[in-house]
């Protein structure tokens, strides 16, 4: 895979942005709002915790040195429920001896601030390729079903659901174009190679047995255009 396919797969993982000092932190994450699909910032360790529990997070990148909670203390508390996230720390000269502490977290990388966005946007294709190669690449979904797009698998609360190849082909077409309406003739050029097959009551069955598998409400109905992946 090339840094170019990496770059594109950052565009649809979320990002937690821990930093304390203001001005910084509004530079960093405009930067990386540019790279990802959404970013999370936060002042402080404390805020991150508590939002970590309740939204999906793909990639941390944290400061080191933060007032109530250093960013060591943090990344001891989410490896404790995840040993797989991929993290980076951002430190100054002087957090020498915080850095011999965070070789046992399993860091993607730790970067040297002020933040170098050619080191920054390296180090965030290592944690998209971590991400990758681990098979935690997910789409989710609001009834507590989640799709792996490396095993092409459907889960509803951990365990494996049915999902046909055509449901899959479907699913993850919608996700690739999730910003735009995908044309219907679009759709069945993509899922049918006999286009006698391709009729709209075949479709039709097709989404009917997907939404009832990720909820109804994942995908639009733009009529007389085609179909829209909402945001998960």
């Amino acid at each position: 895979m090339t840094s170019t396919f990496f770059l594109n797969f950052l565009k649809s993982l979320n990002i937690l942005y821990i930093e304390d000092e203001e001005k910084i932190r509004k530079n960093v994450s405009n930067t990386l709002n540019l790279i990802s699909n959404k970013v999370f910032d936060l002042p402080n360790c404390i805020e991150a915790l508590n939002l970590f529990s309740k939204e999906h997070i793909d990639i941390i990148l944290s400061d080191i040195s933060m007032p109530e909670m250093n960013g060591i203390e943090f990344v001891k508390k989410v490896r404790q429920n995840n040993k797989r996230i991929p993290i980076i720390l951002l430190t100054a000269h002087t957090d020498t001896p915080f850095l011999l502490e965070a070789t046992k977290l399993k860091l993607v990388d730790y970067l040297v601030k002020p933040l170098d966005f050619n080191q920054l946007k390296e180090a965030l294709i290592k944690a998209s390729q971590e991400i990758y190669e681990n098979g935690d690449y997910c789409i989710y979904f609001p009834n507590n079903t989640c799709y792996n797009i490396t095993e092409k698998k459907l889960y509803k609360d951990s365990k494996e659901q049915n999902i046909t190849t055509k449901e899959i082909s479907l699913l993850e077409l919608l996700y690739k174009n999730k910003t735009r309406v995908v044309p219907t003739t679009e759709i069945k050029n993509s899922i049918w190679e006999d286009s006698f097959e391709a009729t709209d009551s075949a479709l039709k069955a097709v989404l009917s047995k997907l939404r009832k598998k990720i909820g109804k409400d994942s995908i639009r109905n733009v009529s007389g255009i085609g179909y829209q992946l909402q945001d998960t």
